[in-house]
Order: structure tokens, then C-alpha cells, then sequence
């Protein structure tokens, strides 16, 4: 029996976490349909995690996957943060915005204790990280509930580190995918590859199940994942134009368009390489900066920005989050999608 099955889904099709563009209403809808709902909590406050898993207890829908980050909070760097500004500083003066009132809030943290007290009474099926692994004392909290831990790794060395400390299975995330790296190991993005040649190098490396993310959006790129030696498949940007998704309008249109095939990764928007559209942010500054605070503080000053522009009905500043095949990005209901990538589940 494959480890899928024993969590009760349907099929193994599991749904990315996707902060800021998700709540649990995308999760129950997954879940519902056979898959593997997933609910991002790394931009949650205790009370918002909390509401947020009661309403999918209350839904009875099935196994969940509450997904966090593991990163090491940052220290503020004022001559960096100076830098930052001054990069942004025409950006603001376009929108008659006030570079002072920028807050120096993270706005994402990482896993810790707090959390783990809030998450511990929901028992969650699965508990997934990004940017490697919590400290062992919190990984032991998590297993000790019979909770499947899952990790990212974008290379075959964070792979067989994610197999040699606890993890149950390997999230594979190819060059391909949308939203944040989960590197963790190495910030050297040059060695990290598509999921055609790094889905079989780790199939081949680890001993515990893996699971292909990036580029996936129909049947046929199931077929094809699962045919490379992956366990399941997880998918992110198919899912976001779903009615149960939280992605903005602009979010919606940019994904249905011609933009969607020009994606790029980032560090505007919080410091740490994600790939989304490109915006007139990225092609104004270049989409990496070096004067961008180290993650997630870059994100402070690019949200009044972002509030701005979307308020004149523009994305130019938000952080489009997209993989490169938003070929399948559609306004149909999640378990149509879920259905759509069974099919390339052989029976």
C-alpha cells in the first residue's frame, strides 16, 4: 500500500501551500475531492492558525497538510534596509507614499513552540516545511502525534539531508515551480534544475517516498512525474484561479494571460528567490537585488507599494506568484482540477 493511501486520499495528488493566495476553503475542496489539501501557515497569527484549522475540522474534510517555514529570523540590517529604500525610493514618490511609515515587521515567522501549541490539539494528518526542518525538539512534538513530516529540497544533496534527519517523504521542487525556493542548504540557485533531471537523481539517492512539484498541471505531466519515479505530485498554480482560491483579481488575470509565460525568480518581494510574472517591479530593478533585506524583511516595503498600485487596479508591485506552465490556470472549481490530474493516475 502506498503511503498516500494509508493517509486516506484518493489519489496521490497533493496541493501546494500557498501563502497570501490560500485559506482553508482551497484545502477543504482539495481534500474533499481525494487529494491532499494543504493549509499555508506561515503568515498566520496563533488566533488566524487556529480559525483557520477548526474550519477544516468543522468540514470533516479528510487529511490536511498545515504547511510552515523554518528559516532563521533575520537581524535588521540598517545600512542594507537604507539601501532598500533608496532603491524603492522613486516607487514611492510615484504612488505619494512615505518611505518613513514603513514598518520593519517580518510578517512571516517560523516555526516554534507557540505555533506548535496552537497546531498540537488539531493533530493535523500531515505537517509540511519549507527551508528545511524545524530544531528536533520541535520535529519530536510533530511526530510524536503520528503526524507524516514532509520537507522540500531543490537539489539532490538537501534531499538526501531531508531522508538522513526524519523526514517520511521528499517534496521534489523543480526549477519549474511557482512561489519560494525551499532551498536551504546552498544559496547557489545554478545548482538547482528541472524536474526532468532531478526528480530521477533523487528518486534514485533517498529511500523514502518523493513527490514532484513544479511544471505539473494536467493529466499528462502526472503521467510524466509519476513515470520519473515520483510517489505523488504536488501542485500550486492550477489550483489559483479556482473560486476557492484567495488570489486577487490582478492575480487571476495576469495567470489567464500572455504574462503568465514570462516568470522569473525573485527576491523583491521578500528577500528570498521566488518565481512569479514578471512585474514592472522586477523589470524596473532587476529581479534579484542585492539591496534587498534578507528574507522575509524585503517584503515591509514592498507592501504599501503593492496595496497602492492594486488600489488603481494595477500589479505592478504585488508578487504574482506563478510556476511556468500556468497553461491549466482555470476558473473551475478545485475538484475539477483534482479530477483532471487523476486521470493521469494509472489504475
Amino acid at each position: 500500500m502506498s503511503w498516500t493511501s494509508t493517509l486516506g486520499l484518493r489519489w496521490p495528488i497533493l496541493q501546494a501551500p500557498m501563502a497570501g493566495a490560500q485559506d482553508s476553503a482551497l484545502a477543504i475542496a482539495v481534500s474533499r475531492a481525494g487529494g491532499l489539501g494543504a493549509l499555508p501557515g506561515a503568515m498566520l497569527s496563533p488566533e488566524g492558525l487556529a480559525a483557520e484549522l477548526e474550519a477544516i475540522r468543522a468540514a470533516s474534510a479528510g487529511p490536511i497538510n498545515v504547511n510552515f517555514f523554518c528559516h532563521a529570523a533575520p537581524t535588521l540590517d540598517r545600512e542594507r534596509q537604507a539601501r532598500w529604500h533608496r532603491a524603492l525610493s522613486p516607487w514611492y514618490d510615484e504612488f505619494g507614499l512615505d518611505l518613513e511609515a514603513v514598518p520593519e515587521s517580518p510578517g512571516r515567522r517560523p516555526f516554534d513552540h507557540a505555533t506548535c501549541d496552537v497546531l498540537e490539539p488539531f493533530r493535523p494528518e500531515v505537517v509540511s516545511f519549507h527551508f528545511g526542518l524545524p530544531a528536533l525538539d520541535l520535529l519530536a512534538r510533530v511526530k510524536a502525534w503520528g503526524a507524516t513530516v514532509l520537507s522540500t529540497a531543490t537539489t539532490v544533496e538537501e534531499a538526501r539531508w531531508l531522508d538522513a534527519h526524519g523526514v517520511d517523504a521528499v517534496i521534489v521542487q523543480g526549477l519549474e515551480a511557482g512561489g519560494h525556493r525551499g532551498h536551504f542548504l546552498s544559496n547557489d540557485l545554478s545548482r538547482q534544475m528541472g524536474n526532468l533531471a532531478l526528480l530521477p537523481q533523487v528518486r534514485q539517492a533517498v529511500s523514502v517516498p518523493v513527490i514532484a512539484a513544479g511544471g505539473i498541471a494536467d493529466a499528462r505531466g502526472v503521467a510524466a512525474a509519476l513515470a520519473l519515479g515520483a510517489d505523488a505530485i504536488q501542485v500550486g498554480t492550477a489550483f489559483l484561479c479556482c473560486p476557492e482560491s484567495r488570489a486577487s483579481a490582478i492575480h487571476r488575470e495576469a495567470l489567464m494571460s500572455e504574462a503568465a509565460r514570462h516568470t522569473a525568480l525573485t527576491n523583491l518581494y521578500s528577500g528570498r528567490p521566488a518565481r512569479g510574472i514578471v512585474t514592472r517591479l522586477m523589470r524596473d530593478l532587476g529581479p534579484i537585488s542585492e539591496a534587498a533585506p534578507a528574507f522575509p524583511l524585503a517584503g515591509a516595503a514592498i507592501a504599501p507599494l503593492r496595496a497602492a498600485a492594486e488600489a488603481r487596479g494595477l500589479g505592478d508591485a504585488s508578487p504574482l506568484w506563478a510556476g511556468q506552465n500556468a497553461s491549466r490556470c482555470r476558473a473551475v472549481p478545485a475538484a475539477e482540477v483534482v479530477r483532471e490530474l487523476a486521470r493521469g493516475v494509472a489504475r
